[in-house]
């Protein structure tokens, strides 16, 4: 861990340095951008130079249209060969990317890689703009796009805290990979759970954990929060809710099953308060 917080120190202090001349704010058209993270994707999308992306990893689903661009796969399992088959000049990337060792070989063949933070925050988003559009030479685009961000943000927070309060509803965040995952702390889905003014079901634990019959009839939830990748793969809300442990909760008493998009909703990426505008209007009707 050491060795790794090292190397994305000297990563970041050589991404300094990387940075190509800017003329009058013009976009470098010698850029040849790969993006190993969907939230980054989105980021130069949302900046108008989607034109510079030559591939994306498999969590860049959205605009649609990065589909058709070439695949590096999944941004935790890189691989340099795939990468530098593009002829990449640059590799945008969050801090969650890897492994180390296939991002120091890309870097050793001359292109240059720079990791952002992966911080499940608001203001985290609004620094990965900043940075996305200084790095490729856009600050100006990058700064009216971060100030719409700011006003929107107001915007939808300000309704969900100037509300009547009242005992927050629980809710259990699940997500299926290999098997059916609750959301503790320290996840997107915590944060994206306080921003929504909910409380999380699951407080013992930080990351995410496997699902037990036990744990589910502990946690008590009011609602199950899910993607709609996880619901299709239960068999629908019916599906989900007779999962073991589930069914003799007040979320599947009442039926209570809210689903969105994954990158969406955990992707904290320019659309996230929208996202949370979304969030924040299913949970309301589910919970009426």
């Amino acid at each position: 861990m050491n060795a790794r917080r090292q190397w994305l120190g000297l990563t970041a202090a050589a991404a300094a340095v990387s940075l190509w001349p800017s003329r009058a704010g013009a976009a470098r058209p010698a850029e040849r951008v790969v993006c190993a993270g969907g939230a980054l994707s989105e980021t130069v999308c949302a900046l108008g130079l989607q034109s510079l992306l030559v591939g994306v990893d498999t969590t860049s689903t959205f605009p649609a249209a990065l589909g058709r661009l070439p695949s590096i796969g999944y941004a935790r399992a890189l691989s340099a060969e795939g990468i530098l088959s593009l002829a990449p000049t640059r590799l945008l990337a969050t801090d969650e990317a890897g492994p180390s060792a296939v991002l120091r070989q890309i870097a050793a063949a001359g292109v240059a890689v720079e990791l952002l933070p992966s911080r499940h925050r608001f203001e985290g988003v609004v620094e990965r703009v900043r940075q996305v559009g200084s790095l490729l030479g856009q600050p100006a685009r990058a700064a009216a796009l971060a100030e719409r961000l700011q006003r929107d943000w107001t915007q939808v927070r300000g309704a969900i805290v100037a509300r009547p309060k009242a005992p927050p509803p629980r809710v259990l965040f699940m997500m299926s990979h290999a098997s059916t995952m609750v959301a503790g702390r320290d996840t997107a889905a915590q944060a994206m759970l306080d921003y929504a003014g909910v409380g999380n079901a699951i407080d013992g634990f930080s990351g995410y954990r496997p699902l037990t019959p036990e744990g589910a009839l502990m946690a008590r939830p009011d609602l199950i929060l899910t993607t709609e990748s996880a619901l299709k793969a239960a068999g629908g809300a019916a599906g989900l809710l007779r999962q073991p442990g589930l069914a003799e909760t007040p979320a599947a008493r009442a039926g209570r099953v809210v689903a969105m998009e994954t990158m969406l909703l955990l992707g904290f990426g320019p659309r996230l308060p929208e996202a949370l505008r979304q969030l924040d209007a299913a949970l309301r009707r589910s919970l009426a």
